[in-house]
């Protein structure tokens, strides 16, 4: 379908998902989190996809965080609405069954850097700049700041992001743990794509199931997170890809995995 804010490319087996607002340095509207989420409904099930990349057009910005035209305009109960409903997308992206990346390129600030945080891995330029300054503006992070941030980086970093709301360059964002990778500028899709081809040659089952654990396993206690791997684990054995996997390796060769 159509997208009128988003580009979305299928390059191989990767999809490429660009935040497409350059003039307001990509900032997030309702209707730019809604065909994000529809973007991602679309190759879901897509066989042909095994990964998604998601970044912002242009050079200054990944995300600059969300619409300040369109929240000035919000009351009590339609702001906590708006929070739910990206906060129920951003969930929507975090549990997708498949890798995705983002890739953050400039200001990822506020919103943008909670969509970042919400992607399972973060590359960044290392001229990328992560913050969450909403109490600048007099009102929190909305779309998960202050419960993805600090299951990151720890309780003491988050808390001082988001009370001084400071901006942080990529090398201490990437020292504290809220990246998984520098990049310089014009690698820094190679970089994504670099991470998500490793990915490619193992087991779609079994990366499914291992994005799943570590989801829901963050929520649970040990006991019940080890549960939970248990019961993923022996569902790993009623897979062509586990048999496929493991005759591949006494057989000594590549395997072929059908995703099944």
């Amino acid at each position: 379908m159509a997208y009128e804010l988003i580009l979305l490319e299928k390059i191989g087996k990767t999809a490429h998902i660009t935040i497409n607002r350059p003039k307001a340095l990509n900032a997030l509207n309702v209707k730019t989190m809604n065909e994000l989420q529809e973007a991602l409904a679309e190759i879901r099930d897509d066989a042909g996809v095994g990964g998604v990349i998601i970044t912002g057009a242009g050079e200054k910005s990944f995300v600059a965080g969300a619409d300040i035209k369109e929240l000035a305009g919000q009351d009590p109960v339609s702001a906590k609405e708006f929070s739910l409903a990206s906060q129920k997308i951003l969930g929507y992206i975090e549990q997708f069954p498949k890798p995705i990346i983002a890739a953050v390129n400039g200001f990822c600030l506020g919103g943008g850097c909670e969509l970042a945080m919400a992607c399972h891995m973060r590359v960044a330029s290392k001229n990328a700049r992560f913050g969450q300054p909403e109490v600048s503006l007099g009102i929190m992070p909305g779309n998960g700041g202050t419960q993805r941030l600090p299951r990151l980086v720890g309780k003491g970093r988050a808390l001082e992001l988001v009370l001084t709301g400071n901006m942080i360059d990529a090398e201490e964002a990437h020292r504290i743990g809220l990246v998984n990778r520098l990049s310089a500028p014009e690698a820094l899709i190679a970089t994504a794509e670099e991470i998500l081809s490793a990915i490619y040659s193992k087991g779609p089952v079994a990366v499914k199931f291992c994005i799943e654990a570590v989801n829901h396993g963050l929520e649970l206690t040990l006991e019940e997170g080890i549960q939970l791997e248990s019961n993923l684990f022996g569902l790993c054995f009623t897979t062509e890809d586990m048999k496929e996997g493991t005759r591949a390796f006494i057989e000594k060769r590549k395997p072929d995995f059908k995703g099944k």
